[in-house]
């Protein structure tokens, strides 16, 4: 079965190609990073209208690549949220005419859900049930993944999520956007113990999250240098500070892996790259005899492959969309 998959939930366009539910024939991303990096941030207008300006581009590139036309297609797949309404609404309302005017089978896939599904992608699968840490510039969740389609939140942001925490602090800093990668690079320059920034536990058995308090301590760190005169260590602010993070979301996946009695651990989402994430989970969930599995890297930052391999597996469901469906902004997991 071949499913071309969509995705434009926020500052990305892109389209892949996926066969059987694991062949990636085609997968293409156009990232607008140029375009908001002056701003320290997404802009939602100019972000649709980037997206309006490259859909028809990236769709056709993607079937270029798989070398097939529209016609062999046998079922769309596309982001209906959460995410930027006005971003979900291209990419939805092109799919749903291309499903419309060409007799395509079409369903609607949640964003979130493409993340947690994303490491079948990969070479190496866990086994259900397994726990998913998405972590991402707008969400910081915690999964108990119980099949295709079962899913069930165990913890949550309460405030900014890790990847928005990661920007707030680098434009605070100037460093530029995303801060994410800029963040971690300087980091591996600096001392992780340098600055002692807060946890915020929350409780011992909560496993929700807070990184406002964090992005607050940091900035007052920077005010009280200044006032002081004093030069600022950025490679050390960065360590700390991305170690700060890393801390409890590693600390908070293996709770809830114990909690619930998984063995198997996944992390997905955009801060998932993150390298010293990538090695806590590692070294901290081998330690636990737990076996953590890294979703890839190319498959971490929002793309089409994740949302394309969910919808395949909604169509083994027989699941297909209702024409007068529409997009969402909030997470259905809220």
């Amino acid at each position: 079965m071949l499913i071309l998959g969509i995705e434009s939930s926020c500052d990305e366009t892109a389209a892949a190609v996926l066969a059987d539910g694991k062949i990636l024939l085609a997968d293409v991303v156009n990232s607008q990073i140029d375009i908001h990096a002056p701003y320290g941030g997404v802009v939602p207008e100019l972000a649709s209208r980037q997206h309006i300006r490259n859909i028809s581009y990236v769709v056709d590139t993607a079937l270029k690549e798989a070398d097939l036309t529209l016609d062999q297609i046998d079922g769309l797949a596309v982001t209906e949220g959460p995410g930027l309404i006005g971003c979900l609404l291209i990419g939805h309302t092109f799919a749903k005419t291309l499903s419309l005017v060409r007799k395509i089978p079409m369903v609607g896939v949640d964003h979130l859900t493409g993340h947690l599904l994303s490491i079948f992608l990969a070479d190496e699968n866990p086994a259900f049930p397994y726990i998913a840490m998405v972590a991402s510039g707008g969400h910081s969740s915690i999964f108990l993944v119980e099949g295709s389609e079962r899913f069930k939140l165990l913890g949550r942001t309460r405030d900014d999520a890790a990847g928005e925490a990661f920007d707030k602090v680098a434009k605070l800093l100037d460093l530029g956007y995303p801060g994410g990668p800029i963040i971690g690079k300087l980091a591996k320059g600096g001392d992780p113990e340098a600055i002692d920034f807060p946890r915020a536990w929350l409780g011992h058995d909560d496993l929700d999250f807070s990184f406002s308090g964090l992005k607050t301590a940091v900035v007052n760190y920077v005010n009280q240098r200044k006032k002081k005169h004093l030069a600022l260590n950025i490679a050390d602010l960065c360590a700390s500070f991305q170690e700060a993070i890393v801390d409890v979301v590693t600390t908070k996946t293996l709770r809830a892996a114990s909690r619930t009695g998984c063995r198997d651990i996944v992390l997905a989402g955009g801060v998932g790259a993150n390298q010293r994430l990538r090695e806590s989970m590692l070294q901290r969930g081998g330690a636990e005899n737990k076996n953590v599995f890294l979703t890839p890297e190319r498959f971490c930052t929002d793309n089409a492959a994740m949302i394309a391999l969910a919808g395949y597996l909604k169509f083994k469901d027989n699941a297909e969309i209702c024409p007068d469906s529409d997009v969402y902004s909030r997470s259905i997991f809220s």
